[in-house]
């Protein structure tokens, strides 16, 4: 069993005005997210199922070139390889959980 505590696991900016907290598992990866007003993220496909879950402020996905608006509470299911990019309306929090593990975050 492991514990993580929110204020010992470090933050990384991933890309402009997106800051992670990265916590993995043996399966999955779950990110912290705190998103900055008007960033984005741009058009791109991966192989990991992805669930997005809005919980501060407005933010805006769109999944296979659908748009779909996310407020706290909303969750958006991303299967693997759908292309999706996404943007903060406001100031955000979210919670992504990617399933398998997100090497690409692995952080030292």
């Amino acid at each position: 069993m492991l514990h993580y505590k929110k204020d010992y696991v470090k933050s990384h900016e991933v890309m402009p005005g997106y800051r992670g907290r990265f916590v993995h598992g043996d399966e999955i990866t779950v990110v912290h997210w705190d998103i900055e007003k008007g960033n984005s993220v741009p058009e791109h496909e991966h192989h990991h199922e992805q669930f997005v879950n809005c919980l501060e402020g407005s933010f805006v996905m769109l999944v296979d070139g659908v748009e779909l608006p996310m407020e706290p509470g909303d969750t958006v299911v991303i299967p693997p390889n759908a292309v999706h990019s996404a943007y903060a309306v406001t100031d955000c929090k979210c919670l992504d959980v990617f399933t398998p593990v997100r090497s690409d975050y692995v952080f030292e």
